[in-house]
């Protein structure tokens, strides 16, 4: 009796363990993923030819690496249904090629932008049923590629799933790429609204960029909405944190100048201070901090808010970071004040000096 339930036991847990081989499933062969992994091919014998370069330990540290690897997607019960895969890729997406789409209301509202903003909005806008299935495919198999890792074993990896899971993930972007291109025109009609002597397009157009990516990968397109509403409330919020955030950075930079003892003239009111007039002060700043020791700039940036420190830092909390007194952090914050007041003095003696 105990053999055999040593034996039922043994049976589940070899059951349990059981892997399905790492099978190309028919629907990644269909017409409609052509065009897709053409476009792929290249990057994906770039991240897959490690893969069979790499002995039986790199290729279990690999497995360890996929396995801890965030894979966005918005999941759907209908991708758990047999068979569909054939069903999602049988549909015909007919996307039009930029030079197709370029009507002649298009190209009107083209000609307007640079040409290099012009050649980025060149993709042609979606249908409803292009962008329902759009979503409907890159979330489809970035959800496929999560399952494949599922079946990842550190003890048997398998290289044959480890690029499965590659062209997966390859395809996916492929499709996510495709819903970003067709909306750029979208960020910037609203990030060009935003720009002033303060705030450039470029940045603005960078960070409107980087929401409408994250909003494509967060949109769930079963709600029955069009993505450029709920894209437009993404991007809008972002352009609108970016311009307060440089709005606080100039402010602290400006703090912290005047702490230092810099002459800022008639510009101590810091929404006066001109485009160049702010990057000339920041850029003596940095040049400044570069030559203090690596806790002297440490110290300063945490304690005036500078660069990635989003907040003043206490004497307590550096002491403890750099594992000294907080007598000790006193001192070398007040020596590298007294550093960056001689460097400023010698900068204005030098800038009195030098020819106009």
């Amino acid at each position: 009796m105990a053999a055999s339930s040593a034996k039922s036991n043994a049976s589940k847990q070899s059951s349990k363990d059981a892997v399905p081989p790492a099978r190309i499933p028919a629907w990644l062969k269909s017409e409609e993923l052509t065009a897709a992994s053409v476009s792929v091919q290249d990057e994906y014998r770039v991240r897959t030819e490690p893969i069979d370069q790499l002995a039986a330990d790199g290729l279990d540290r690999l497995v360890r690496a996929s396995m801890k690897r965030e894979l966005s997607y918005i999941t759907n019960l209908e991708f758990e249904v047999s068979g569909v895969g054939e069903q999602i890729f049988s549909e015909t997406l007919g996307l039009s090629s930029p030079t197709e789409a370029s009507d002649s209301k298009s190209r009107s509202a083209l000609a307007d932008l640079p040409v290099h903003l012009g050649r980025m909005c060149e993709a042609p806008l979606l249908t409803p049923k292009q962008e329902a299935l759009l979503f409907r495919r890159m979330n489809f198999l970035m959800h496929q590629a999560d399952q494949q890792r599922s079946y990842l074993r550190t003890k048997r990896p398998s290289r044959a799933r480890l690029k499965l899971i590659e062209k997966l993930v390859l395809l996916s972007e492929w499709h996510r790429d495709r819903l970003v291109e067709a909306n750029l025109r979208l960020v910037i009609s609203i990030v060009k609204k935003f720009v002033n002597t303060n705030n450039s397009f470029d940045e603005l157009l960078s960070e409107g960029i980087i929401g409408l990516m994250r909003a494509v990968e967060k949109f769930d397109y079963e709600r029955g909405f069009r993505f450029s509403t709920y894209a437009t409330q993404v991007v809008r919020r972002n352009s609108y944190r970016t311009v307060v955030t440089n709005q606080q950075d100039r402010q602290k930079v400006a703090c912290g100048l005047q702490d230092m003892d810099i002459d800022l003239s008639d510009e101590e009111r810091v929404s006066a201070i001109s485009e160049k007039r702010w990057h000339e002060l920041r850029s003596r700043l940095a040049t400044m901090l570069d030559d203090l020791d690596r806790r002297e700039k440490l110290i300063i940036r945490a304690r005036f808010s500078l660069g990635s420190h989003r907040r003043v830092h206490t004497l307590q909390s550096l002491a403890d970071r750099l594992g000294i007194s907080k007598e000790r952090v006193r001192q070398l914050e007040r020596r590298a004040m007294e550093k960056l007041q001689e460097m400023a003095e010698d900068f204005d003696a030098a800038a009195l000096a030098s020819p106009k």
